[in-house]
């Protein structure tokens, strides 16, 4: 009877009777343990309750406590050493490193090119991050690596369409019918990606500070007044400490979005546990540890060259450089809960994101430029009209205080005006 060595098969031999044995391909020799949230009493899916904490079914009522600890900033972080990514690698084809931990389905958007992951009972055909309907469902792959905490939701559903009706209507920029007759979809739960890195930067700068003087001079007899800037090299070293910087592991959502909700408070993480999935949807990060990295150190050099600018005496400063150390690098991957929903203005679809633990919103919105353009004209009109009078009053002799009063106000409303529309051409192109 042939003895068959675990973690292999057996394969042909070129002699007979000599069995010889190769290794399993891995979707062979690794079964990823799947967990199927079932409810013990009638059998129907259960699912994550937001308000419970636990999971409840729909159909008796079943529920099943919470079983969560919150280990918050406990929560354990990778360095970035050689015997850790050493560890990571050997772990690469452990069970419990990889997966979702239960049987899930994928939606591929043919549109966005959005892979979202979904619980296998989902009857789903639009993509949450665009509405198109043209999306390819499959089986999710349970090789991607598994993250080791979470931030569970804490905002329930019935808050998001509130939430978005006043946010709707706080901008005077946005068309007067929009909030009337923007078609709000179904907010969909959904986990996303994060890579977060703490580290502590320890810099050395120089540079040339400058520093306007006023000093008296005599000329022509006269004693006369001028102003000029004086040079000096200044140095210091300033000391940064990064906590928790967050950076989303994936690319198929606006980053500028992104940015505006991923203030999550990391005292609420727990670790992972495929209950806090059921029912739900996640998105698996397509944005590797490595780049996500030099994104976070970029962000690290730029604040931290921000603080020794700062330090400077003055805002004047050439010739600034910067030497810069990187001290007790550590990074998480971790679920952050998000809402999304895409509602339809005019024909076309606008994204909106809301944090699922603070419940701080934002989105896509269509601008009224007609709106705009009218309140820029109201501006400029006072302060163009007043300066025409005052050129006039000039030339007739009569005085230059009109022609001032009118430069004074031409120069406020043009400062209101650009601001205006920066803000406007901000929220058109999010």
């Amino acid at each position: 009877m042939s003895f068959l060595p675990a973690g292999f098969v057996q394969t042909e031999s070129a002699i007979p009777g000599i069995e010889v044995f190769m290794p399993a391909p891995e979707s062979d020799a690794i079964q990823r343990p799947i967990v199927d949230f079932k409810c013990p009493n009638c059998n129907a899916p259960t699912a994550y309750s937001v308000e419970d904490g636990g999971l409840r079914c729909e159909h008796c009522g079943y529920y099943e406590p919470p079983k969560r600890p919150v280990v918050g900033k406990d929560a354990e972080a990778f360095e970035f050493k050689v015997e850790t990514l050493e560890q990571l690698a050997a772990q690469a084809t452990a069970q419990s490193a990889h997966g979702w931990g239960e049987a899930r389905k994928e939606l591929h958007c043919q549109n966005c090119q959005a892979r979202t992951v979904l619980p296998q009972e989902a009857l789903s055909y639009t993509c949450p991050f665009c509405g198109s309907n043209k999306v390819i469902q499959q089986d999710a792959a349970q090789d991607a690596l598994r993250p080791r905490f979470l931030i569970p939701f804490q905002v329930t559903p019935e808050r998001c369409a509130p939430l978005t009706q006043t946010w709707l209507g706080s901008s005077w920029m946005i068309p007067g019918d929009l909030k009337r007759l923007a078609r709000v979809a179904d907010f969909i739960p959904i986990y996303l990606p994060f890579w977060t890195f703490d580290a502590a930067t320890r810099a050395e700068w120089k540079a040339q500070v400058g520093h306007t003087v006023t000093e008296r001079y005599r000329s022509g007899g006269e004693w006369k007044t001028r102003t000029r800037t004086v040079w000096r090299w200044e140095s210091g070293r300033v000391g940064q400490a990064f906590d928790d910087l967050p950076l989303p592991g994936t690319t198929k959502l606006s980053r500028v979005l992104m940015s505006r909700i991923e203030r999550f408070d990391m005292a609420q993480l727990a670790p992972y546990d495929p209950k806090f999935l059921a029912g739900m949807r996640a998105l698996a990060y397509d944005v590797a540890l490595e780049p996500a990295w030099k994104a976070a150190r970029e962000r690290m050099r730029e604040a931290t060259r921000k603080a020794c600018r700062d330090q400077a005496s003055s805002s004047q400063i050439r010739s600034f450089s910067m030497s810069l150390d990187f001290a007790d690098e550590s990074w998480r991957y971790i679920l952050a809960p998000v809402y999304v929903a895409v509602y339809q203005y005019q024909g076309a679809p606008y994204q909106v994101m809301i944090n699922g633990q603070s419940g701080e919103i934002t989105g896509q919105r269509p601008v009224d430029w007609t709106k705009v353009w009218l309140a820029i004209a109201a501006l400029l009109a006072p302060g163009i009209l007043l300066s025409l009078l005052g050129v006039l009053t000039l030339v007739l002799g009569i005085g230059a205080l009109i022609g001032i009063i009118g430069l004074v106000l031409l120069l406020v409303g043009g400062g209101i005006s650009f601001y205006i529309y920066k803000q406007a051409e901000e929220m058109g192109h999010v």
